[in-house]
């Protein structure tokens, strides 16, 4: 429709010039080219996001830590589950030369020992199984980490997308001020226009270099952005950004507080704190029973029998109060700061997930408010004006106003829809289920109302 509008507008002004005089001719060069139907030369192909993500899932740098990390904290779970070391020793008593014994003395010998200790049932398997939920909070930090790659990467291809977008619209937009600004001087030269709206158009075109350069500038940061998540060098070339269209949000607010607190790997994470520090508790408890150590002694007497032995010590917890008894009382503490810390949690994801739930709808509101209100307003606005223009009673500022709208509201359409594409990338971290789906749709990217 806005093509329909130029070309209806520029034949307008070039009738109304021919009109006035016929000593005029407008060049050729300055009447709206007509619609090609050659077809152009294909670009690089579009990215898809679904590509992006599955790379950065590959080889972002925070995901590999976060994987190490796990593996580390799970070779932990053997370590805690096994026996300490047993000792061994070598003795001698005699002389001072290594294994040599007295001639003639009795109480001379030469002697091994080894010594296990055994501790008090059940604190090896208490060991374990903090480790593993220590290892299984390492895995829910692991999927906060995939997680929050991904919605980063989403968010910044729906920003480079919009970019693209806006350059592309605003690039329209100055070829059509171009001409629009070439009428205008053709009417100043028959004596139908005045300088002002020469010099208007031409100001507005300069204000339109200054916005493609911000829009660059802005979309080179947004490539360099989607190229450091995905370990590339910020200045990779990179195609662009394939069409998206809105994805519908079937999910009411309280559908997403519950699967939030189903799947939100933050929440899941002081789940197993808290089950890890209550095996800590039980683990001090423990401690005020003795550990057993059992020890083995052989020693040969040059003169003697040989002997053998055997030993069985236990610590005794005498200094219980200040050492068992607090250590029971910290794990206490730590466990009472993981619940807090679980609860804290379920605050912020609430807040967290009304906030962007708030802003997708927002963003919404305004993708139907621009559809079915704004556009098609403006449209019959800019239609309006161009008739009155034809006439006379409307000036070409008003014209160049009302089509500057239609160009910017287009701008504003695709700004919301990347909002409301990002704001759900954000609510998927939290809840664990997709909402971002990107389908190809080229004939469906422009807002209601254009063409």
């Amino acid at each position: 429709m806005i093509r329909k509008i130029v070309v209806l507008l520029v034949f307008g002004c070039l009738w109304l010039g021919l009109a006035v005089s016929q000593q005029v001719q407008i060049p050729v060069s300055l009447q709206a080219p007509p619609i090609s139907t050659t077809t152009q030369t294909p670009g690089p192909s579009p990215v898809g996001l679904e590509d992006l993500v599955r790379e950065a899932l590959r080889k972002n740098p925070a995901i590999q830590s976060a994987l190490h990390s796990v593996e580390a904290q799970r070779r932990r779970v053997p370590q805690a589950k096994t026996l300490p070391d047993p000792t061994a020793g070598v003795s001698w008593m005699g002389n001072i030369r290594p294994f040599s014994v007295q001639t003639g003395d009795p109480s001379s010998y030469r002697g091994v020992e080894a010594m296990q200790m055994l501790p008090y049932p059940g604190k090896l398997k208490l060991r374990g199984e903090i480790a593993s939920k220590e290892a299984d909070a390492g895995s829910s930090d692991l999927e906060a980490v995939r997680r929050r790659v991904t919605a980063d990467v989403k968010t910044a291809y729906f920003e480079y997308w919009f970019y693209d977008k806006a350059l592309q619209t605003t690039l329209k937009d100055k070829d059509l001020l171009t001409k629009l600004s070439q009428i205008a001087e053709a009417r100043y030269r028959v004596g139908k226009g005045i300088q002002q709206d020469v010099l208007r158009s031409q100001v507005e075109i300069s204000l339109l270099l200054q916005r493609l350069t911000v829009l660059q500038q802005q979309r080179n940061t947004a490539q360099a952005r989607l190229n450091t998540l995905l370990a590339r060098s910020p200045e990779e070339p990179l195609p662009p950004a394939d069409n998206i269209e809105r994805s519908p949000l079937n999910y009411s607010l309280d559908d997403l507080y519950r699967l939030a607190r189903q799947n939100d790997p933050g929440l899941h994470r002081q789940e197993q704190m808290i089950e890890r520090n209550q095996l800590a508790v039980n683990l001090a408890q423990k401690d005020y029973y003795p550990d057993l150590s059992v020890g083995f002694m052989y020693q040969q007497r040059p003169m003697l029998p040989d002997m053998y032995g055997m030993t069985f010590t236990i610590n005794v917890p005498v200094f219980y109060k200040s050492k068992q008894r607090e250590e029971v009382r910290q794990a206490t503490e730590e466990r009472l700061s993981a619940e807090s810390s679980r609860d804290n949690r379920k605050n912020e994801l609430n807040f967290e997930l009304k906030q962007q739930y708030l802003a997708a709808k927002a963003s919404d509101e305004l993708l139907h408010l621009f559809s079915q209100g704004v556009v098609p307003q403006s449209s019959l606005a800019l239609e309006s004006s161009m008739s009155a223009y034809q006439v006379g009673t409307v000036d070409f500022l008003s014209v160049l106003g009302n089509f500057s709208t239609v160009l910017n509201y287009e701008i504003d359409y695709y700004r919301e829809l990347a909002n409301y594409q990002s704001s759900l990338a954000q609510i998927e971290s939290m809840v664990g289920v997709d909402l971002t789906s990107i389908v190809a749709q080229p004939d469906n990217q422009h807002p209601p109302g254009g063409e």
